[in-house]
């Protein structure tokens, strides 16, 4: 549900605006109405800094996976920097080990191009210059060198590498030089000269590391800083965005917080001083959002929020969505191995990991989801629990085969259409009136009748009572009378049989759901190959059962991560499409930010 917020405007003397701002922050209860981005050259400052504190921290985190791990010993020195002073020293460290480790690529590459022309330094090139000679350098393939060009020419051999030959041809300055084969760039440096800068590089990328690790070791202390010139900026958004009166003398400002919160701020603003007018905010107000869950229903509201926050007013749809998205999750990985494992890894990131309690808390019954739903056609591991474990007949016969699965999916995914539906109705007829609920569930009752009817023909057996008809007739009647509540009723019953177009949209949303059955499919048959494959591996003599297990880990993980990626996809998509269209979700509200000196 949304927190119901109260309104509360402020007048204050322009010099009064800092000190009470700074108070509001202190308490951390109350969102002043503020622009979320740059409004002057302070701000833009502040916005670019806070760019370079949120670069840095992840260039720092990324740097710390990658940078082996060395016992080095703390600079001490850098104790006494600020937040900002470790920002600029961290900005200079990472810019150094990229330009370094760039350098150190092409030396690299440089020293790879020199080897195959041998030792030389300087001198030797000076002296043999020195003798009245021109050098001339040449590389071709080895079948076409001709060793009678050593009668004909100074020639030297430096080196005969991968079927080429390196060679070098001397020429008196005064004589002119008739070869056919064009020459060869000659290196600037010998390799060996080269391999004493790659290590004078080296040296410096594992100094320059030294000092990175050091300041991984702070990164906590240049966060703070970054949380530090966050709460400042909003302290200076919300000071400048309210709105000047008097000549710029008076400055009137607005704020909202949640309604249980008023006998707090009530005796927080007075203890201020300053004039203050409170009223129940309202929709036109456009109100930050806060939502306010139960246990359960709170660990889905990141999910919601993927999408957007509902409007001040407008029904929150987590609590409904919900145990839908758990389920649906549990179709689509469809394997209750699988769900065994992501409810362990939850479980044990719940204590391993207390800074991400609500995501492992949330993977748990995602993975309670996971063991429930494929109990249906008992498919475990890629495996079917009735060929692996004995079990009566009758008891066989209960698991879904996948026609059954197939209908069960689509039957569950109307199911949560007229659930949406009836949302809908109940929500609009609490706010506008009983009529303009009315369409809604005269849609959920043909929705229903509908399904009845069609199982009536698949299903011979099945005795389908007369009066089912007339509630049929009966969401129709509803359909077209309440479509519209403008106008006389020639014009609503009208627009009410146009309305009915709707039925194409219903039956496609319908459709949407097949995927459910499709995902879960897929995740069984990618399982079975496993199983199939490392069973084969089985027979290999010896070795076959390390194969095998390591073929069923490996697999099985594989197929693991690749199915909970579309299954939290693809239930998301059914969420944010089909029901909350046909739930009549608007959207587009704003969180609730309370100024604070701590993170939101």
């Amino acid at each position: 549900m949304i927190t119901k917020m109260t309104k509360y405007s402020f007048v204050l003397f322009h010099k009064e605006v800092l000190p009470f701002l700074e108070r509001v922050q202190e308490l951390g209860m109350v969102d002043i109405t503020r622009e979320n981005k740059a409004v002057d050259e302070h701000s833009k400052e502040k916005f670019s800094l806070l760019e370079r504190y949120a670069s840095a921290e992840k260039a720092l985190k990324a740097l710390s996976e990658s940078i082996p791990s060395k016992s080095i010993s703390l600079t001490n020195d850098l104790d006494s920097l600020s937040s900002e002073e470790l920002l600029q020293l961290a900005e200079r460290a990472i810019s150094d080990r990229e330009n370094l480790s760039s350098d150190l690529k092409l030396l690299i590459r440089e020293r790879d191009d020199a080897y195959q022309w041998g030792a030389f330094t300087k001198d030797d090139i000076d002296k043999i210059t020195s003798l009245g000679y021109q050098m001339h350098f040449y590389i071709i393939s080895e079948s076409s060198y001709n060793p009678e060009w050593e009668s004909q020419y100074i020639i030297h051999t430096l080196s005969v590498e991968g079927g080429k030959r390196y060679f070098v041809l001397l020429v008196q300055n005064n004589e002119e030089l008739h070869f056919k084969y064009p020459e060869s760039k000659f290196p600037a440096n010998s390799y060996n000269s080269i391999d004493k800068v790659i290590e004078s590089t080296k040296a410096k990328i594992d100094s320059t590391e030294d000092l990175l690790l050091a300041l991984i070791a702070r990164i906590d202390k240049i966060h703070s800083g970054a949380v530090a010139e966050r709460a400042n900026l909003e302290l200076h958004l919300a000071g400048v965005s309210s709105v000047k009166e008097a000549e710029g003398t008076i400055a009137v400002m607005t704020g909202f917080s949640p309604a249980e919160k008023r006998d707090e701020l009530h005796e927080f603003f007075e203890s201020t001083g300053v004039y203050f007018l409170e009223e129940k905010a309202k929709e036109e107000d456009n109100p930050p959002i806060k939502l306010k869950n139960n246990f359960f229903t709170r660990l889905f509201e990141p999910i919601g929020e993927l999408y957007m926050l509902p409007k001040y007013g407008e029904l929150d749809l987590t609590p409904y969505f919900a145990p839908f998205y758990m389920l649906f999750f549990g179709l689509c990985l469809g394997d209750i191995g699988y769900g065994i494992v992501l409810f362990t890894a939850g479980t044990i990131g719940r204590f391993k990991l207390p800074k991400m309690r609500g995501y492992m808390m949330l993977i748990q019954f995602l993975g309670i989801g996971a063991m429930l739903m494929p109990m249906l056609n008992g498919v475990f591991f890629g495996a079917k629990l009735q060929d692996i474990i004995p079990m009566p007949d009758s008891i066989k016969e209960l698991f879904f085969s996948d026609i059954k699965m197939f209908w069960f999916a689509i039957i569950f995914g109307l199911f949560q259409i007229v659930v949406a539906r009836l949302v809908n109705a109940i929500d609009s007829m609490i706010r506008k009136g009983w009529q303009h609920g009315m369409h809604n569930i005269g849609w959920s009752i043909l929705i229903i009748w509908f399904s009845i009817i069609y199982a009536g023909t698949m299903l011979p057996d099945l005795v389908i009572p007369e009066y089912v008809s007339y509630i049929g007739y009966a969401g129709l009647a509803m359909i077209i009378l309440f479509s519209s509540t403008e106008g006389n009723i020639l014009k609503r019953v009208m627009k009410g049989a146009f309305s009915l177009y709707d039925i194409t949209g219903i039956f496609g949303d319908m459709l949407s759901y097949i995927r459910l059955f499709g995902l879960g499919t897929a995740g069984g048959i990618l399982g079975l190959v496993v199983n199939s494959v490392a069973m084969n591996m089985s027979g290999i003599p010896y070795v076959g059962w390390f194969f095998t297990g390591l073929m069923l880990l490996v697999g099985h993980t594989a197929v693991l991560l690749l199915n909970s990626l579309g299954a939290f996809v693809h239930p998301m998509r059914l969420t944010f499409v089909e029901f909350y269209k046909n739930a009549g979700f608007g959207g587009g509200g704003r969180a609730f930010r309370p100024l604070t000196k701590n993170e939101n």
